[in-house]
């Protein structure tokens, strides 16, 4: 493609995404300066295509079919509220595309259409088939539609919508097929069921912890509003599901060309939503806080009803004002923000929420107004490092813990005052400075030439410092890309070239990858490696994460084993989390009981089974089936090794009470259960449940494991562990 023609492609592409008229015009003007004939033959495209709406940049509205009760999201376009004739170029209702069955258009946007399909065969169940349309393949077009179905691919999350399939058509332009969610928009669902402030933020939680997936396998999100992110009930739960990853992009590996995207990205996100350094139009810079940001934006609405900045009021001001907003002007506190509306509206935003307007002010002001204003910091240093770390957060402030946001100190306060008032501060800096140098400039010369050599020395310091690290990030860069292709082998090898000291998130994402391919294909010395590795680097993340590759860890060394190694790593793992308050308690109980303890570390491991004692009274108070059943399997196993054998009898037989099944989890109840039985002077008893867990994990073993993105392989690790130890306790029994 000549030059020309594809920066005409690339203005219309750009173009076609701005939906006010004005800002449309002066973009054209600017771009197209010196060449009114490309400007005439984009303005004709952008008319014959006006009655399209943007496919990628305003994500997924809710779609409502006449006679249907619920409401249908497609997880990247602005759906229609009717179902049209077929246009030319569209693919007819009731043709098939691969082992699809197209049943009706649901949505559709500039260059691309999305259908609810009918998949026939291996299983019969109801898609969304999102396709190109004929005549608008271009680079641009196919580049940004392979870069969102790679990023949904990569993920596998209960609350992120699902990538099924992909493909071609016949004449060729790509498809592929995804989950079809149905809800309505988050902020809808809370406002017309009256939702709690404590049950918004359950939400939330949930929606941050699917940010934080998407974050650990590369993915930016880069549009988080509302409508991307849809709550449905799944018997009887609601459930939030992000979706719409369709302006995403990897944080370390390229899903598409770097300088295209940056094109892209400098016009696209939803103004209200967007991040500083969004809206500084250099989408290169862009890392996993800007989502943060975005959260934040989110919970401010969930709170209060309100957007921070809003978005009519930034779209009439004009593209240059509506950055300089974004880039420094601070927003009111929630609390204040509740406080300054009407009347009216201040009781319609309580009502919603069912609290009066007192308790709903009241409610907001204090932790919560700092956990929003922190992930809303202007400067993305001071926001909250993950979404995990949001999530903790607003877990802290709901169990009444002291929350790590805190108003800003003075230091920090007086910078900012500098900033907004830089022409009287350099004034005066001026002065002083004038003062100074008057009165110092002999002791000046004499010290300038010393001066300029110890800054000469220390520049190539700092020179030769930052190339190593530029060396090192390209090649942790290359590692992800090479992860995220699974090409493993050569992901591994890479990283063998690499001296990881430092901690860093990036490095530590591509470390678990390959620890856990290793893992799920029994490679267990060069698992072990690699995890050694990880704890080392991963300092960053919160304690959700690090917990979770303890538990990744410790059965790898098990198997290996490795009896030194894995007391070394159960000491360190006991030192370094009882120095911390964190809500994983069981999973360090879990992970340092795989073998039996000594009484050093039993002693240790005390304090943590009373707080998981606690967590699970207020799991099991407020319903939390899943939660619960997961802290009692750690609970029996404390009973169990401490010899109190009726109480680890009790907490199995309450976790297989339960009536959710999660097969791991069921079989390790089993073979607690049945060692306890054993210890207890039960052996017929014993047997039987040694049996039934027997049964759960050799079905599983039967097959590989599958790759590291398919759950949580580490829980069918530990339950085969404790498996043996059981064959080998009732192996050695007397028989009756």
């Amino acid at each position: 493609m000549h030059a020309e023609p594809q920066r005409e492609e690339e203005l219309f592409d750009a173009a076609r995404k701005l939906s006010d008229a004005s800002e449309r015009a002066i973009f054209l003007g600017r771009s197209c300066m010196g060449n009114p004939a490309m400007k005439a033959r984009i303005e004709a495209l952008l008319a014959a295509e006006s009655e399209a709406e943007e496919f990628f940049a305003e994500g997924s509205t809710v779609l409502t079919r006449p006679g249907a009760a619920l409401q249908f999201s497609v997880n990247v376009l602005n759906a229609s509220t009717s179902s049209p004739a077929n246009l030319p170029g569209e693919e007819p209702l009731g043709s098939r595309i691969g082992r699809y069955k197209l049943l009706e258009k649901i949505g559709e946007g500039g260059c691309g259409v999305v259908y609810m399909a009918e998949q026939e065969e291996p299983v019969r169940r109801r898609v969304a088939l999102k396709i190109i349309k004929l005549g608008m393949e271009t680079k641009s077009v196919i580049a940004r539609f392979e870069a969102e179905r790679q990023a949904l691919a990569m993920m596998d999350h209960p609350n992120i919508a699902r990538v099924f399939d992909a493909g071609a058509t016949d004449r060729g332009p790509p498809y592929f097929v995804m989950e079809l969610v149905r809800g309505v928009k988050i902020t809808e669902y809370c406002d017309r069921n009256r939702l709690t402030i404590r049950q918004r933020l359950d939400l939330f939680i949930q929606s941050c912890h699917a940010i934080q997936h998407a974050h650990q396998k590369g993915i930016i999100h880069g549009d988080i509003k509302p409508s991307n992110i849809m709550v449905a009930l799944h018997d009887g739960i609601a459930v939030p599901k992000v979706i719409d990853f369709g302006i995403s992009k990897a944080t370390e590996a390229r899903l598409i060309d770097r300088s295209r995207f940056a094109t892209i990205a400098a016009l696209i996100g939803t103004p209200a939503y967007m991040s500083p350094e969004q809206a500084e139009m250099g989408g290169v810079d862009i890392d996993t806080r800007s989502d943060i940001y975005s959260l934040g934006v989110l919970l401010y609405e969930l709170l209060t009803g309100k957007t921070p900045f809003d978005s009519k009021e930034l779209s009439a001001v004009g593209l240059d004002e509506m950055r300089r907003i974004l880039r420094e002007k601070e927003p009111p506190r929630p609390s204040a923000r509740l406080t300054a509306l009407p009347v009216a509206e201040l009781r319609v935003a309580a009502d919603a929420r069912g609290e009066n307007t007192g308790e709903l002010i009241s409610l907001v002001r204090g932790d919560l107004d700092w956990v929003v204003m922190k992930a809303l910091e202007k400067d993305r240093g001071r926001r909250y490092e993950t979404a995990n770390g949001l999530a903790m957060d607003i877990q802290r402030h709901l169990g009444n813990e002291t929350v790590v946001a805190r108003p800003p100190s003075w230091r920090y306060r007086l910078q900012k005052l500098i900033r907004r008032n830089r022409v009287v501060f350099a004034a005066g800096g001026a002065v002083a400075l004038a003062l100074v140098i008057g009165m110092s400039t002999s002791t000046w010369l004499f010290l300038r030439e010393r001066d300029a050599h110890q800054r000469a020395v220390a520049a190539e310091q700092q020179q030769s410092r930052l190339r190593h690290e530029a060396e090192l990030r390209e090649k942790i860069t290359q590692a992800a890309l090479l992860v995220s292709q699974e090409k493993f082998v050569d992901a591994d090898n890479l990283v063998n070239e690499i001296s990881l000291i430092q901690p860093t998130v990036e490095a530590a994402a591509v470390l678990r990858a390959i620890a856990e391919w290793h893992a799920v294909n029994s490679r267990w010395k060069s698992a072990a490696d690699r995890f050694n590795q990880l704890l080392r680097v991963n300092q960053f993340d919160g304690s959700d994460t690090a917990t979770l590759d303890d538990l990744r860890c410790g059965p790898v060394l098990v198997e290996l084993g490795d009896a030194n190694a894995y007391e070394r790593f159960r000491e360190e793992a006991i030192n370094r989390f009882s120095a911390v308050k964190i809500p994983a308690t069981d999973r360090i109980l879990k992970i340092s009981l795989l073998l039996p303890a000594d009484k050093k570390n039993m002693t240790a491991l005390a304090p943590f089974a009373a707080a998981t004692t606690r967590y699970f009274a207020d799991a099991d108070a407020g319903g939390d089936v899943f939660q619960s059943a997961w802290l009692s399997v750690s609970l029996a196993l404390w009973e169990y090794r401490s010899g109190n054998y009726a109480k680890a009898e009790e907490w199995c037989r309450r976790c297989l009470s339960y009536p959710e099944v999660n097969a791991p989890r069921t079989a390790t109840a089993h073979v607690i259960l049945a060692m306890a039985l054993n210890r207890g002077g039960h052996p017929l008893e014993a047997l039987a449940e040694l049996q039934a867990g027997r049964d759960i994990v050799e079905s599983k073993f039967k097959q590989k494991l599958g790759s590291p993105v398919q759950g949580f392989w580490f829980d069918w690790i530990f339950a085969r562990i404790l498996l043996r130890e059981g064959l080998n306790a009732l192996d050695s029994t007397p028989s009756p």
